[in-house]
């Protein structure tokens, strides 16, 4: 199999890189090819550096929306299936610029998917998000209707399921999409846990918490998610939807006091915004239904709590 992960270099795409590096290791390599495209503007190479080298690997700073490179790239590999995580993930940033998310989240699947059309590539991961269902109080399902969202990425990602779902019709497509939960581990490049370290960096005395603290959301743990990622199979004709999250949930002001204790600071002054949201765009609190993933075999192994306890002490680690 000749694997092309766009956003490779990323937060969970080199997770992914490194999962499927091992695998491709435990068979003796020479199984499977690697092929990764990222345009390094949240990815970093020291992400997937360890690759280098490898006979079964490549790395190409190339852009996924640009169709002309990627048409190259897809002509020299030959790929069996795309795992499709280029995207903007930074909600905040393109809150200021709306064109970050229609060009690095729904520029880059219609690249990759026009792309695989003219190769014959058959297999899509996409990886969606939590955000295409807005501002719901309800368990959210799978088949949840009435979605809007009520952020640019959001946005971005349901209409690039849109896309992917009439591709996969036309182009006869076996199309797995995870819906996210909120992903944390190793190599976090932003979110509240990375704000907040750098912040009690700054000054450990005190700490600006956006909102009034008690949002409260399901963190998954970044292996976790790698695993249900490579659990669900290809046996299927058209698109496959998931949830992928935990039944636990936990609020911002809870993590504040767990980065405060694993960073050793007993008497922080928490000085908060004000109001149910941290930022235009963000919802508070949703929880997920998970019963499809569930029956299908996967489970996370941690819990919310877990989660962000391993993901601060990796972020104490790599000096954010």
């Amino acid at each position: 199999m000749n694997y092309l992960v766009a956003g490779g270099a990323g937060f969970i795409g080199s997770h992914l890189v490194d999962r499927l590096a091992q695998l491709n290791s435990l068979r003796g390599g020479g199984c499977n090819s690697i092929t990764v495209v990222d345009n390094l503007r949240l990815g970093k190479t020291a992400f997937i550096e360890k690759h280098f080298g490898d006979p079964d690997f490549k790395f190409y700073n190339v852009d996924a929306a640009d169709e002309e490179a990627l048409d190259k790239i897809f002509s020299d590999h030959k790929f069996d299936r795309v795992y499709h995580l280029a995207a903007n993930s930074d909600i905040q940033k393109s809150a200021k610029d709306p064109n970050i998310d229609v060009h690095d989240t729904l520029g880059t699947t219609l690249s990759i998917l026009l792309s695989m059309r003219k190769h014959g590539v058959k297999e899509l991961f996409f990886a969606s998000t939590s955000a295409i269902y807005g501002n719901k109080t309800e368990l959210l399902k799978e088949d949840t209707g009435d979605l809007k969202p009520i952020s640019y990425y959001g946005a971005a990602k349901l209409s690039s399921e849109a896309f992917i779902s009439a591709f996969a019709a036309m182009c006869d497509l076996k199309v797995n999409i995870i819906r996210f939960a909120n992903v944390i581990g190793g190599r976090l490049t932003h979110g509240v846990i990375h704000d907040f370290i750098k912040k009690l960096r700054r000054n450990p005395k005190q700490l600006e918490i956006l909102g009034d603290g008690n949002q409260e959301k399901p963190y998954i743990y970044v292996e976790d998610l790698i695993e249900a990622i490579l659990f669900l199979p290809f046996d299927h004709e058209g698109v496959n939807v998931f949830n992928a999250g935990v039944t636990t949930a936990t609020k911002v002001k809870r993590i504040a006091d767990m980065i405060c204790e694993q960073m050793h600071l007993p008497a922080v002054e928490y000085k908060f915004t004000g109001g149910s949201v941290g930022w235009k765009g963000d919802v508070a609190k949703f929880q997920y239904d998970l019963s499809k993933i569930h029956e299908a075999g996967w489970s996370a192994k941690h819990t919310s709590d877990e989660a962000i306890g391993i993901a601060i002490q990796s972020a104490l680690r790599e000096a954010v």
